[in-house]
């Protein structure tokens, strides 16, 4: 199966070696979110520039706390910029790895399974999609499950 290329400039920061996540594969799971959000349409974009950071717990922590107002790490962390006039999408997405292990384990998941999913929820993040309305959320989350199956990863949000 190929990845849809929508024009996709990728950086990547390890903040912490995870070899399980390199970056080809990061910029794999990114691409199939933009492919994705480009056929839903919700946002036009004609090519996005995004960094992922992987951290570590205290960076996760501190940077939710900085941010949100919440003293945790959280899973993923995005900061989106917006869409510039040229149509180029911009957006920073942080992973806390030890939060993403921890998850994978309790909800019996794989770990590359719950880090794409973790990935594209972010890069549509990235993209403008939210989930804080219920409408929202169930696009947002219909659309991700849509992705990820195209990837053969099951639905993330069955219990």
């Amino acid at each position: 199966m190929t990845t849809p290329d929508p024009g996709l400039a990728l950086a990547v920061q390890y903040a912490v070696d995870e070899p399980r996540l390199p970056r080809w594969r990061l910029r794999r799971w990114a691409g199939y979110a933009l492919a994705g959000a480009a056929a839903d349409g919700l946002v036009a974009f004609s090519c996005a520039e995004l960094n992922i950071r992987l951290v570590g717990q205290a960076e996760g922590r501190r940077l939710n706390a900085e941010f949100r107002g919440r003293d945790y790490a959280t899973n993923v962390l995005t900061f989106e910029y917006g869409v510039d006039p040229l149509g180029t999408a911009r957006g920073d997405i942080v992973i806390c790895v030890p939060v993403l292990a921890r998850e994978a384990r309790e909800q019996k998941k794989a770990f590359a399974d719950h880090a794409a999913h973790l990935c594209i929820h972010g890069v549509l993040h990235a993209l403008g999609y939210d989930h804080i309305k219920a409408g929202e959320a169930r696009r947002m989350e219909g659309l991700e499950t849509a992705i990820l199956a195209r990837m053969g990863i099951a639905d993330p949000y069955l219990a």
